[in-house]
């Protein structure tokens, strides 16, 4: 979605643009660093980070994050920042936000092509289990959540965030099954041209399911026969990225290393205190109720030019994990915090700029943000008006692939529905979750069924919508004949 009112403004540092997009969280918006990197701003909902400790949890989850990136972990979007200005609260990252998998499936269907929607899979599968084996969870897997870069990796942002809203902490088995949905949803769009790597994801994702994340990576890459010239390739995703956003061009210079500078701590205010304090909170022990104030009791660790530590630091579980899975291949863009530099300038910049903002370019920032809350304040609670199951109605021959289709239409609110699947030929039950947004009220959520042997029988598909209550069901059969 884009918006206008940003353009030319910014927040300390950063420049923000016109390409804005609402969130569950806020206002998302494409900006430019203060060295003139990609990167991203999101102004959270004023109603929302309002909240008693909604605040301090997302701090919370930022510094963690910041610790799981300078350890090594190359699949998070880095977060540069959180700041205050005001009544604002705002969250900057040190690289771009979109395009999303959402805006590349908004393309053509064949775009990314089954070699890359594959590496999305096997990218986001990968940095999931490095955060499940350091003992977090991301809590909102959804194609809003996977950025995808110039180079066509794929990255997770938002770790964290929804569960800190709410104060809650989300188990792997829910992060299981949001990669589960993705692959469905790339499975449909890849199963016109690519029937077979369409049903290869619709087997992962029903592994997923019942296995979790790395049995479905297992089998993904072990599958990946079926796949053209049998590659797991970002060739597609990368064209596809570059076709999509202005800011998924390749950075023009490498990242500078080096320490943190001091911190602007004027008219707009760091929430964050010294990078690498946090300490990632095992899902399950009280990691909802984390503060920013009340980690980093451990051992002192030093970041930036000459890494320094008092004891030794062994490997982390969620290193070893991820550098086993990148092991022989290069990932092509590293993730980075800024460097002294970079913040020098942000620094220099937001002394000059309380000094020389006029009140009436300010304005125009809040009148924009203004606007944007008011649309999503007009957003109902979340409810499913009516769903349906269409199945081919012709006879289906010999070791087919059926695509059974189900359309699930809501009311326009934002929210998630949970539903599932089941087939009246086996005992296998399908279990995903939809991500709804307030400019949509149709969405399909297709099952792909695949039949062998010789047999004729009548196979019935049953999609059930459990949440948003009531429950809603409807089913649609046809023929199998062999």
């Amino acid at each position: 979605m884009n918006t206008s009112g940003a353009s030319g403004h910014g927040i300390a540092g950063f420049r923000l643009t016109e390409h804005t997009w609402l969130t569950e969280l806020g206002n998302w918006i494409d900006a430019i660093s203060p060295d003139g990197r990609r990167a991203g701003a999101l102004l959270f909902d004023p109603r929302i980070i309002g909240l008693p400790g909604v605040r301090d949890r997302v701090v919370a989850a930022v510094m963690t994050d910041q610790r799981l990136v300078m350890g090594g972990l190359s699949g998070l979007i880095p977060v540069a920042d959180v700041v205050a200005a005001g009544d604002q609260v705002w969250l900057l990252t040190a690289q771009a936000v979109s395009p999303t998998l959402n805006d590349l499936l908004a393309a053509p269907p064949d775009s990314l092509g089954p070699g890359g929607a594959a590496s999305i899979l096997a990218d986001t599968a990968q940095t999931l289990l490095a955060l499940h084996a350091a003992g977090v969870t991301h809590g909102s897997v959804h194609p809003g959540t996977v950025v995808v870069t110039s180079e066509g990796a794929a990255l997770l942002s938002e770790r964290g965030l929804s569960d800190a809203i709410r104060g809650q902490v989300s188990p792997p088995e829910r992060d299981a099954m949001g990669w589960a949905s993705l692959a469905r949803g790339l499975a449909s769009a890849v199963g016109q041209s690519a029937p077979q790597a369409a049903a290869l994801f619709e087997r992962v994702a029903a592994t997923a399911t019942l296995r979790g994340v790395a049995a479905a990576r297992a089998e993904l890459v072990d599958g990946r026969g079926v796949l053209p010239g049998g590659l797991i390739s970002r060739d597609g995703p990368a064209l596809a990225a570059r076709g999509r956003s202005a800011f998924a061009q390749p950075p023009a210079h490498p990242v500078p290393a080096g320490p943190p500078a001091p911190r602007d701590e004027g008219d707009i205010v760091t929430l964050l205190h010294v990078p690498g304090a946090g300490v990632a909170q095992p899902y399950g022990q009280g990691a909802a109720q984390g503060h920013a104030q009340d980690v980093g009791h451990g051992q002192a660790q030093h970041f930036g030019q000459g890494v320094h530590t008092e004891v030794a630091r062994p490997e982390t579980d969620a290193e070893r994990v991820w550098r086993s899975g990148q092991r022989g291949a290069a990932r092509g863009e590293v993730p980075t915090v800024h460097g002294g530099g970079g913040r020098r300038g942000r620094a220099a910049r937001a002394r000059r700029r309380r000094t020389v903002l006029s009140t009436v370019l300010f304005a125009v920032v809040v009148a924009g943000a203004v606007l944007a809350w008011l649309k999503l304040s007009d957003v109902p609670d979340l409810a499913v008006r009516s769903i349906d199951v269409s199945a081919p109605k012709k006879a289906q021959g010999c070791d087919s692939a059926v695509l059974v289709t189900g359309t699930i239409v809501t009311n326009g609110g934002v929210g998630e529905i949970s539903y599932e699947w089941r087939k009246n030929l086996d005992k296998e039950v399908v279990k995903a979750t939809l991500r709804t947004s307030a400019d949509q009220t149709t969405y399909k959520v297709p099952l792909r069924w695949t039949l062998q042997g010789r047999s004729t029988v009548k196979a019935t598909a049953t999609l059930r919508v459990l949440s948003p209550g009531p429950v809603r069901t409807d089913k649609a059969s046809f023929t199998y004949k062999c």
